[in-house]
């Protein structure tokens, strides 16, 4: 039976009086790709950062791997293998690439291991390699937003939580992202992807949730959600 890697019941998340999460609740099981979907400002965002412990929780709870989490802060949750990539990136500029993944490291202390999996990440991001000793910000977003989904690789994460990946970058490179998030996925790596672009994040995706003003309005196959009118008139211009 597939375990279920990340189990989310009943959450809520306040700004001062402001409830910006209102009792959201979804799975994301062993070997998936769960797109969650929304315009801006549906509280995507926020959801994500409750669940790795960036926001406190107001109710509900949170399970990564049949365990509550609830509580702990994001420097544990990486640890236990529960990584995101933040919207915005958040390279190190003033590092190298290499440094940056090192960086990535930081919850391991193999050494060897650490060697190996830069090697493997440059694999999947040869555009990295080519540039391994160039600082972080003298790079384009869509390259540093390649790194900084390398660096979360380091972190040997068993979710991989993605944060509007596509967001800002020109369109080549969002084919780009896309690509390399469709590969990640294929090796094995479970992913949760927050993200704008509906069309494009459903089109990768296993299954679905879609969010509104705080809430999940539906949910379903991705290939379901896809073809459904009021997501098709909502998100994809139709």
């Amino acid at each position: 039976m597939t375990q279920t890697m990340l189990k989310v019941t009943g959450l809520k998340v306040a700004y001062g009086g402001i409830q910006a999460v209102k009792g959201v609740s979804f799975e994301v099981t062993q070997g998936e790709l769960v797109s969650l979907i929304g315009a801006n400002g549906a509280g995507k965002t926020t959801t994500l950062k409750a669940v790795t412990g960036i926001q406190p929780i107001a109710a509900g709870s949170v399970e990564f791997m049949g365990k509550p989490i609830k509580g702990q802060g994001a420097w544990d949750l990486a640890r236990q293998g529960l990584v995101m990539v933040p919207e915005g990136r958040g390279t190190f500029t003033r590092m190298t690439i290499t440094e940056n993944l090192q960086m990535g490291a930081y919850v391991r202390s193999d050494k060897q291991g650490i060697a190996e999996d830069i090697e493997r990440v440059f694999a999947v991001f040869p555009r990295l390699k080519e540039r391994a000793t160039q600082l972080a910000g003298t790079m384009s977003g869509g390259e540093q937003q390649m790194l900084a989904m390398a660096r979360a690789l380091m972190a040997q994460p068993k979710v991989l939580l993605l944060d509007e990946p596509s967001m800002g970058l020109s369109p080549i490179m969002v084919d780009k992202i896309f690509e390399v998030i469709d590969d990640i996925h294929k090796r094995g790596t479970t992913i949760l992807l927050v993200e704008q672009n509906a069309s494009r994040a459903l089109a990768l995706a296993n299954r679905g949730y879609v969010m509104e003003s705080g809430e999940v309005t539906m949910t379903g196959p991705a290939k379901q959600l896809l073809e459904d009118p009021k997501v098709r008139a909502a998100y994809l211009g139709e």
